[in-house]
């Protein structure tokens, strides 16, 4: 994990909270679609549009990252360690192995 004295999400902290707390929301929502036995089909649009709303705030956190975190170690010449690092939580989001090593030339995924 690496050592932060302030975050590059802090600009947008209240921003933040507020969309986990509508994420939260969404969730009890669906709690109690489940609980009273709805609609299978509804249940699952409201899945979705979680979904879509938990990768919203991913990509904003990201968004602030990169911004940030990314040119603040860029600065620091420690660029290729917090490209990496971003690179493998990207790659675990969506379901892919991180890499053990750098890909050879011509290699592909």
């Amino acid at each position: 994990m690496a050592e932060h004295i302030g975050h590059s999400y802090t600009k947008d902290r209240k921003v933040l909270l507020n969309r986990l707390r509508r994420l939260e929301g969404q969730v009890r929502g669906i709690a109690r679609m489940v609980d009273r036995e709805e609609y299978c089909v509804d249940i699952l649009q409201q899945t979705a549009a979680l979904r879509a709303a938990v990768d919203a705030l991913g990509l904003l956190i990201l968004e602030d990252h990169i911004r940030g975190c990314m040119k603040d170690a860029a600065e620091k010449g420690d660029a290729e360690k917090s490209i990496e690092e971003v690179l493998d939580v990207v790659r675990r989001s969506m379901g892919r192995p991180a890499r053990s090593a750098t890909p050879k030339s011509g290699a592909s995924d």
